[in-house]
């Protein structure tokens, strides 16, 4: 079946069957054994990726960079405003010139709602090389990707009767993308984890992920359910991944949704939540983190606390996407 994915995009993991995902998270161990151990791993000799991003990046920017020179190929880093997309260049301009220069376009589009995942898919549309999301409005397929790599290799390939409370959490930074909890509703409900959903009533997710999270829970025989309360969420949960993200109405005024967030600072991970989840949780998020905000230094330093073992797994499931679809 590898070959059936090769000039395959992967803008969401729903887009993708379960035996897709399981190839990917397959080739995602191989390639993680071979980097570990320093076996030569060239698969795409010569090749080239154009990483187009609207947003600022440490680990996808890296992991994908790091990635290909690993595979044998190179990265083109282009930031969209100093580029002519900047000047209004469209997405099919755009599309089919990079595919022309190279063998895969990556875009991270995440800020705004109806925006980043629209802009994806025309860009596929015109391209004739796979198209990578690498984080848009709607979904971060590169993260939860590897987020269910890491929780296999915690409790293993059969996770039903697991427990993943996914939660809001409170952050004065900026307003984040939705696209992390709406990915994690989405993917996880398919491979066996019930997953219980946790926000104050003004940080509802997007109607259509919500709508395919109930459909694949339903599909795979698993539990998918949405609680105010974080707390509720986290009692009896075997993984917990609080996070922010800002209100979907409000993000061309982010400020009014921080404004908001002020009268939910008491959502924050702390050692009194994680004692509430089994004794063997572990605690996740995709970082950076806001500590003291979102989090104690004490849960996400602690023992518990899986994330830089979730973030190296980052390298290895993006290279797989690559090596697979290029």
């Amino acid at each position: 079946m590898y070959a059936s994915l090769k000039g395959k995009d992967y803008i969401s993991t729903q887009d993708w069957t379960d035996e897709e995902i399981e190839l990917a998270l397959e080739k995602s161990a191989e390639l993680k054994f071979m980097f570990k151990n320093g076996v030569p791993h060239r698969f795409l000799p010569d090749k080239t990726i154009f990483l187009l991003f609207f947003d600022k990046s440490t680990r996808t920017r890296n992991s994908f960079e790091a990635g290909i020179t690993q595979l044998g190929g190179h990265a083109h880093f282009i930031e969209a405003s100093s580029s002519q997309i900047a000047h209004g260049e469209s997405p099919k301009d755009t599309g089919v010139i990079l595919s022309s220069y190279g063998h895969g376009i990556a875009i991270r589009h995440d800020l705004a709602p109806g925006e980043g995942n629209t802009y994806i898919r025309e860009i596929a549309q015109w391209a004739d090389k796979p198209v990578i999301n690498m984080q848009c409005d709607v979904d971060h397929p590169c993260q939860t990707l590897a987020d269910l790599m890491t929780i296999r290799e915690i409790f293993g390939k059969d996770l039903r009767g697991r427990k993943i409370a996914v939660s809001w959490a409170y952050a004065p930074s900026y307003a984040k993308p939705m696209s992390v909890p709406q990915g994690l509703i989405m993917l996880m409900t398919r491979f066996g984890l019930d997953v219980t959903l946790a926000h104050p009533p003004e940080f509802t997710l997007m109607e259509s992920a919500m709508k395919i999270a109930r459909e694949n829970a339903k599909k795979a025989g698993v539990k998918f359910e949405v609680v105010d309360d974080m707390d509720a969420a986290f009692e009896n949960a075997d993984i917990v991944y609080p996070k922010s993200w800002g209100i979907e109405s409000l993000f061309h005024k982010p400020e009014e949704a921080l404004e908001i967030s002020k009268k939910y600072k008491y959502w924050i991970c702390d050692e009194r939540r994680m004692s509430l989840a089994n004794p063997k949780a572990v605690y996740m998020h995709c970082l950076p983190a806001d500590r003291s905000n979102e989090v104690t230094d004490a849960v996400i330093d602690g023992p518990q606390s899986v994330v830089f073992q979730e973030a190296e797994n980052r390298l290895h499931t993006c290279k797989a996407i690559m090596a697979l679809t290029m």
